[in-house]
């Protein structure tokens, strides 16, 4: 069957084209999309060519290619051995943009209950980065927290460390725009890093210094003023993805001696089949989400600032490659 898919033909560059949708095998659900939520950071990664997109290859970046792995719509069609049926409404990750996918069930399945909208739940496998952030670091109870670049996984973040008990949850971004989302969020305090008296106003915040921080902005400013604010025996989870390795850090003073822990949080670390504690699967991960959707502590519906549709793709990634503007939540709409 013919489907409408996004694709990356060239570097910088984004279309819309017809594709094929193959039929279900055993093992295999097609999904109509609704909507399919764009991942900044990875995606602008991979439109612009970055080779640091695939564990760190050197090999230069082929194209074309295609992205779009957060995703949700209605069972369209089964193949044999699955457990949803036509007509469920499921989550699906590990996809791309496309009006129409087939994806194995065990692997980019998990079904819906009727409460939540098809344009919230297209976030959740976002969602699940963060949250394995946060589980690592080991958070507690009133320890302190930061996260340090208020993207969508930042936003995201801000709300996981207050769900766990974080105390005080400070957010951080040179954006004021950014920061008013994420005090709306939760954020106990908000704080612009390029402030000549930023590390002073963390320590106000955080007399004790922070306990945990989930790192976001993938550079290594970032990544030394985070440093600079951890109490001792703190855990700092690298989430962000590092485009560019080009700067140096003292290790000694800032990792060695204060006994520093620092965490690789690429979303790919973590188990694919059995959760344990700290390191869950992507599907418990999600569930645990859906979970605390309904239960009031996570906020979705925010998170959404622009919906297009398909067509306007060669624009929506013209901006994305420009970082022109380009809001914390974005979906393209395949309704339509």
């Amino acid at each position: 069957m013919k489907t409408r898919q996004i694709i990356f033909p060239r570097p910088y560059e984004a279309e819309l084209i017809e594709t094929e949708c193959r039929e279900p095998g055993a093992g295999e659900v097609t999904v109509e999309l609704a909507y399919s939520a764009v991942s900044a950071g990875t995606e602008r990664a991979n439109l612009i060519g970055d080779k640091n997109v695939s564990g760190g290859s050197d090999i230069v970046a082929p194209f074309p290619r295609s992205l779009g792995y957060s995703a949700a719509g209605i069972v369209a069609a089964v193949g044999e051995g699955v457990s949803v049926n036509v007509g469920d409404r499921v989550i699906v990750y590990g996809g791309k943009h496309m009006a129409r996918i087939t994806v194995r069930e065990r692997s980019s399945i998990v079904k819906l209950d009727d409460d939540i909208p098809l344009s919230e739940a297209s976030l959740m496998y976002i969602a699940t980065f963060p949250l394995a952030a946060v589980r690592k670091t080991r958070l507690e109870l009133g320890e302190a927290a930061m996260v340090m670049g208020l993207g969508i996984l930042g936003q995201f973040a801000v709300q996981l460390c207050k769900a766990a008990g974080g105390c005080p949850v400070i957010a951080v971004d040179p954006k004021p725009e950014r920061r008013a989302l994420a005090e709306k969020l939760g954020a106990d305090c908000v704080l612009d890093p390029t402030a000549p008296d930023f590390p002073e106003r963390v320590f106000d915040a955080a007399p004790g210094r922070i306990n945990a921080a989930i790192e976001v902005t993938g550079r290594g400013e970032g990544f030394i003023e985070t440093l600079d604010c951890m109490a001792r025996f703190g855990r700092i989870a690298l989430l962000g993805c590092t485009r560019d390795p080009n700067f140096t850090v003292d290790y000694y003073k800032k990792i060695h001696y204060p006994g520093i822990t620092v965490i690789g949080a690429h979303t790919q670390a973590r188990p694919s089949e059995e959760s344990y504690p700290g390191y869950w699967t992507h599907r418990d991960d999600i569930a645990a989400l859906l979970r605390l959707r309904k239960g009031g502590r996570l906020n979705f519906a925010q998170m959404i600032n622009e919906i297009h549709p398909p067509e306007n793709a060669p624009e929506v990634y013209r901006r994305l490659a420009e970082n022109r503007d380009f809001p914390i939540g974005l979906l393209f709409d395949w309704t339509k």
